[in-house]
């Protein structure tokens, strides 16, 4: 905070109250709550003045009651109050309470949100509380996030990281009249973009998603005013999904996002549901929305540069002081935990254990093993462990936990066994070391791809007829229509892969879909061949497992046959998966491991093969991705 900086000023102005310390000035409607105007560098508004007010900057939430159909609400604040003002810092609040005899219904809980403005501070926050009572009616929250709509006519630069800054198309070249609709809504063709350097590029809102762990700071930059405007969120605690859970960031619009809980890349069982007039409380943020500038002529690069800074100091000045409300935690009503994560692996390294080098660890609310992937109602907190497996997982919220982990290269996930652990505020728990008993059966016979929990295998290069440039010399699956290319590359016969003679990262393709069959457009089950030898085999040590680590599903089934692809079903997934990662440009979403005990007797000296048969078949987005295959021989 600079104190040679000019104070914070409030000012209620009867239907809209204002937030302005010199820097930034901020105007929201009251009491309902929505940012009507943001003024900065210049620019008398920021937000997209063609747009209503109450579609500029704004709460909003997707619900739905217990049958299902889906709800938008934008919730209107009812009550506004002034929480604190003096020259350092402005905090004001509207609130909407719960009335369970509206019609029609409401999200039966209340909700604060709050603004806050900081002295000599580029930008200003915003966090949510809410708040569900004990024996309010039943319902699903299925998404919920803050949105800031950006002026077409300034904002053209979108950033995402040092790698995905560009150029982005215009909300008008999304019309029909200047781009054509691909297979869903959000996929569009530019046709005749108003920036001609855009033409036969493929836009969707998906293809600029990234993880909870990476999704710390995105925005938009107005090349002509050389302003930036962005979205810093310092903390993930308070996302749904865990770290590596996927969502939007900004996109053509020009919009900017702050996703808080959605069921994207994983499907409606990450949505939390509210029961038997469950009580549930809540903080959501505090976000930070930054604004920049840098003298006429720079390279709107130098604005993403100061961002990234900025981001950092956000997160190093994490958890925030600065809050009013009880119900953020400050650092003082938070504690820590340390341990070190060793990994077992008799098969691997016998007798030894090894550092779980890297590992994922976190804390989320009391489950089984993964839970943590499809947890929303609670907090969770991450970190990753250095090389020899230590870590220390700080700033957590008072309250009961259990510790999750999973370690690249390991099949598998990790949860401490034993009771829960209860965090106090100041805490320093030390753990000690923790052994992780990777999943094992016996001696390696083969493998298929990394565990990693991304998908294994070859992505082609896009479709010339729908690229994205962004994504043309990396993170090619970013591009649209990558379903279709397998019965480009397979158009009669399907996968065949040769143990020791094809290549994973070449020969296996990243996505097990259905093929459609051009004559008429239908859509048929396709069988991939595992081939490999067995040069020694005894049928009298039993059975082999065959571990089926997928790193996302959307409807799918696999069937598993050993031999002949007439003899009788060994095992079968089953359907699994909502995750649409395929359509929505991803490479993972929910994080499934089975195993499929091979009987000896479907074996044989020499040359046998595995058929894996994915066989729903209702359209191109039925398929899952393989995230790393391991045959095991009987326990030695």
């Amino acid at each position: 905070m600079s104190y040679s900086a000019p104070p914070v000023k409030f000012t209620d102005q009867g239907t809209k109250v204002v937030l302005d310390n010199g820097i930034v000035k901020v105007t929201i409607s009251k009491p309902a709550g929505l940012v009507t105007g943001i003024s900065y560098g210049g620019i008398d508004n920021v937000l997209e003045t063609l747009e209503s007010e109450t579609s500029r900057g704004y709460w909003d939430m997707n619900w739905s009651e217990t049958d299902g159909k889906d709800i938008f609400t934008v919730p209107f604040g009812a009550e506004f109050k002034l929480i604190y003002s003096d020259a350092d810092k402005v905090e004001v609040s509207f609130f909407r309470p719960f009335d369970p005899n509206r019609v029609p219904p409401m999200t039966p809980f209340t909700i604060d949100k709050r603004f806050a403005m900081l002295r000599g501070s580029s930008g200003f926050y915003s966090y949510g509380i809410y708040d569900r009572q004990a024996g309010w009616r039943d319902f699903n929250l299925n998404q919920t996030r803050i949105v800031f709509m950006l002026r077409k006519d300034k904002f053209n630069y979108m950033a995402l990281d040092d790698k995905k800054l560009r150029l982005m198309p215009s909300p008008d070249d999304l019309s029909p009249e200047r781009s054509q609709q691909l297979a869903y809504k959000e996929a569009h063709l530019l046709t005749d973009p108003i920036e001609p350097s855009l033409k036969g590029e493929v836009d969707d809102k998906y293809m600029y998603s990234c993880d909870n762990k990476d999704n710390k700071v995105h925005g938009w930059m107005s090349e002509a005013d050389m302003v930036g405007f962005w979205m810093i969120t310092p903390s993930n605690e308070f996302r749904n999904g865990g770290p590596t859970k996927q969502d939007l960031t900004s996109h053509t619009g020009p919009a900017c996002l702050s996703m808080f809980h959605s069921a994207h890349y994983a499907g409606i069982e990450l949505c939390p549901q509210f029961r038997n007039g469950e009580a549930w409380r809540k903080v959501f943020g505090p976000v930070f929305i930054y604004l920049n500038s840098k003298p006429g002529g720079t390279d709107v690069r130098a604005l993403w540069d100061d961002a990234e800074q900025r981001m950092l100091a956000e997160v190093n000045a994490w958890p925030y002081t600065w809050p009013s409300s009880p119900d953020f935690a400050k650092a003082k009503d938070r504690g820590q935990v340390s341990g070190r994560l060793l990994v077992r692996d008799k098969y691997a390294s016998p007798d030894k254990l090894r550092s779980g080098t890297e590992a994922f660890i976190g804390l989320a609310m009391p489950g089984e093993k993964g839970s943590w992937q499809k947890e929303s109602k609670g907090y969770q907190f991450w970190t990753q462990a250095d090389k020899k497996g230590y870590f220390t997982i700080k700033n957590v919220r008072a309250g009961t936990y259990d510790l999750y982990g999973w370690v690249p290269g390991t099949v598998g996930d990790y949860i401490r066994e034993g009771d829960p652990i209860t965090v106090k505020a100041g805490d320093d728990l030390q753990l000690g070391g923790l052994t992780f008993e990777a999943p094992r059966y016996g001696p390696t016979v083969w493998e298929i791809g990394y565990p990693d929990r991304i998908g294994s295998g070859y992505i082609p290069d896009p479709n010339p007829l729908y690229p994205n440039r962004l994504f043309v010399n990396f993170e090619k699956y970013r591009n649209y229509g990558l379903w279709a290319r397998y019965a480009e590359l397979y158009p009669t016969s399907d996968l065949v892969y040769t143990v020791g003679v094809s290549d994973w990262t070449k020969d296996w393709y990243f996505a097990h879909v259905a093929r459609r069959n051009a004559a008429d457009g239908t859509y048929k089950p396709t069988t991939w061949q595992i081939k490999f030898s067995l040069p020694y085999f005894d049928a009298s040590l039993g059975a082999y497992k065959l571990r089926i680590s997928i790193a996302t599903s959307n409807q799918a089934q696999v069937q598993v046959k050993v031999n002949d692809p007439a003899s009788s079903v060994v095992f079968d997934t089953g359907l699994i998966g909502r995750d649409n990662t395929l359509a929505r440009h991803g490479i993972h979403g929910i994080y499934m491991l089975f195993e499929a005990d091979i009987p000896a007797t479907s074996l044989v000296k020499g040359d046998n093969t595995i058929y894996l048969t994915q066989r729903r078949n209702a359209g191109p987005f039925n398929g899952l991705m393989y995230d790393y295959l391991r045959l095991e021989a009987p326990p030695s």
